[in-house]
């Protein structure tokens, strides 16, 4: 085989794509900030140069193994320039590390003692910064950030939404939101991949511990507990167990330990939405309605929905996620079994995901102000949480959950894999369709960024197709509007590989370890006694004693409205704002509007006002989003709306209201 010598030891080359690769093959830890094997070579770091015989100092990311090379990964002009690297960046960086989110795992920090830096020989730099809490879901603390490039990057590539980028030239440079506004005011969809990128403590989730801890020491209140199930293969990381290991009984008594009141598990809620969800689906394929169905478990992908494809929010199911479902009925029923207030039940979620924390936070899940889902801590925070409670987990012995909502299935728990849902709905479908139907439709596994498959049920054949990752959702979206592509049933998850890589889940190099938790969902799935929904004796219970279908509506099921994608106030277009208007006009440039013609609507109204002498009389603003997405384009003239309108209409309105 062709080889290439690394530190004096041969080494094959075999499907490396860089030396990078190459070089952690053989056990050499290179060290990287920007590095990331799903996303673009950028190369902004420095830190994995190696010295190649006869070419000279070269980044190994961005470098392919030759045969014949002859590589040194760690000579004194090496070992001096990482140095000198580390300590420019701890200049510029925000250091106050024992109480930063990130201290321990911090990428920085880790490469620093690993190359033994001890001491700073340039002077601090870094302006003091504000943090940004805007969002519900991630902090933004600008301070720390060392212009990796890494969160721009993810956000642009695998989630084409692009909510940062850079900004400034030089030491000005700086990475930045849509005219610098808050996360939580812009299009981001709080998926929380660059909070997993991010190798410094510059984005990290939002914290709910302390509120938590508030809520279990608060005597008067019932907590309760639901964990979701891409947690139980990922939490045991944290504690220095592989990926996909199962943790889910040591993890009920541990958090007995910590105080709370019930255990439950968010699979129930899970079970719940397949049926719906499942019911959904077959009613819409008999009448051929809105078709296909898009899941709508995955917030990030709502919100992302919500934004760019408003047209299509008929096609979600109307399915709240498990998480929600759990939450409605918990403390429906709950509040009346024990015979207390609702407000006075707390409901915490363990989370893989930091959107979680925003689709809480949504209006259509509460219920007199009070929220169905009060906090939501990913599995990271969990970790923290236990720690500081001084609790081993290996040590714990095995639990089970709480009556009557620790009941659930295979297909609830292979929810957290991408895939999952597809799964899970296919077998209830193909229960409800070919009583005795295989229950593993292995052609919608597997960490692809999108998967297609068909499934078979008698003469009844069902087109699906299963993605994750936004920017492949998009891709996808478009070749359905052209017509190139059909389906019945699309599953679409923000993170790559679904739940089990989410943006509260812990932090590796492994390549792998998205894939090993999945494995562990699907091993869990194995050993359970009910592998459809339908079959879940808690479920049947619940419908046939605690649901009608008005309790169905209102606690399983919700709706979805188009979404502004930058929060700010209207902009005068102009050169100056009339100091005195007689006639105020607003229209909106969101790409909906654009796209249906605000612009040619815009250039005829103001050739109207210039030839009748208005235009210096007239105020005339601008928006992003009306939030009329279907209706556009959209003008308001003197505050009254106008949706479809043409210049024929904004003139007749003018004329019959402003100039009467």
């Amino acid at each position: 085989m062709a080889t290439v010598t690394v530190d004096r030891v041969a080494v094959n080359i075999e499907d490396e794509r860089n030396l990078l690769e190459l070089i952690r093959k053989v056990g050499i830890d290179l060290p990287t900030f920007c590095y990331h094997s799903e996303i673009s070579v950028y190369g902004a770091c420095r830190m994995c140069m190696v010295e190649v015989e006869g070419r000279g100092v070269l980044p190994a990311c961005s470098t392919k193994p030759e045969p014949g090379m002859v590589v040194s990964t760690h000579t004194e002009k090496i070992r001096n320039m990482r140095r000198m690297i580390i300590e420019l960046t701890l200049a510029s960086h925000d250091c106050r590390c024992t109480t930063c989110p990130k201290s321990g795992e911090c990428r920085l920090q880790a490469v620093a003692n690993q190359l033994g830096v001890r001491e700073v020989r340039f002077k601090q730099m870094g302006a003091e910064t504000e943090k940004d809490y805007s969002s519900e879901a991630v902090v933004r603390d600008p301070g720390k950030c060392i212009l990796c490039g890494d969160c721009v990057r993810v956000c642009g590539e695998l989630q084409s939404v692009g909510a940062l980028d850079f900004t400034g030239r030089g030491a000005r440079s700086a990475v930045v939101t849509c005219f610098n506004k808050g996360l939580g005011e812009i299009e981001c969809v709080n998926c929380g991949q660059c909070v997993k990128v991010c190798p410094v403590g510059a984005l990290t989730p939002k914290y709910h511990a302390s509120k938590v801890w508030e809520a279990i020491y608060d005597k008067s209140k019932t907590v309760v507990v639901q964990i979701a199930p891409a947690v139980r293969v990922a939490l045991g990381e944290f504690f220095g167990e592989k990926p996909g290991t199962l943790t889910i009984g040591k993890t009920v008594t541990a958090l007995r330990r910590m105080g709370f009141d019930r255990v439950y598990d968010t699979c129930l809620g899970a079970d719940f939405t397949v049926v719906e969800e499942g019911r959904e689906f077959l009613a819409r394929r008999e009448k051929g309605e809105n078709l296909p169905m898009f899941t709508s478990c995955c917030p990030a992908w709502v919100k992302f929905a919500e934004q760019y494809y408003p047209d299509l929010l008929g096609n979600l199911s109307t399915c709240r996620s498990p998480m929600q479902m759990f939450s409605a009925l918990c403390k429906d029923r709950l509040a009346a079994e024990l015979g207390i207030k609702r407000e006075d039940i707390v409901i915490v979620a363990v989370m893989p995901c930091t959107a979680k924390k925003f689709e809480a936070r949504r209006p259509e899940f509460a219920e007199g102000g009070n929220p169905d889902t009060d906090f939501v801590l990913t599995t990271g925070e969990l970790a923290v949480m236990l720690r500081e409670s001084g609790i081993e987990l290996a040590n714990m012995e095995l639990g089970s959950y709480d009556a009557p909502f620790g009941v659930y299935t295979g297909s609830a728990v292979i929810f957290g894999a991408s895939g999952g849902v597809s799964e899970a709905v296919l077998r209830f479908a193909s229960n409800e369709l070919q009583k005795g139907s295989p229950v593993e439709f292995s052609q919608v596994r597997g960490q692809q960024g999108v998967k297609k498959a068909q499934a078979q049920f008698g003469d009844v054949t069902l087109n699906l197709a299963v993605v994750s990752g936004l920017a492949n959702a998009r891709a996808l979206i478009d070749r359905i509007r052209s017509g190139e592509e059909h389906y019945d049933i699309v599953e679409v998850m923000a993170c790559a590989g679904g739940c089990v890589n989410g943006g509260g889940q812990p932090i590796t190099l492994d390549r792998l370890a998205a894939a090993h938790r999945a494995c562990g969902l699907y091993d869990n799935d194995k050993m359970l006694q009910f592998h459809i929904s339908a079959d879940n004796p808690c479920l049947q219970q619940t419908y046939r004693e605690h649901l009608d279908e008005h309790k169905i509506h209102r606690l399983l099921h919700t709706k979805y409205e188009n979404r502004k994608r930058i929060i700010q106030d209207d902009f005068v277009l102009g050169d100056k704002k009339p100091a005195e208007a007689k006639l105020s006009l607003s229209i909106c440039f969101g790409t909906s509007c654009y796209l249906r013609g605000a612009q040619q609507l815009y250039n005829g109204v103001l050739a109207y006002l210039r030839s009748k002498g208005l235009e210096e009389a007239t105020e005339f603003s601008a928006n992003f989003c009306g939030e009329h997405c279907k209706k556009g384009p959209v003008l308001t003239v003197n505050g009254k709306l106008l949706e479809n309108c043409t210049v024929e209409m904004a003139v007749s309105e003018i004329e019959k209201t402003a100039l009467a």
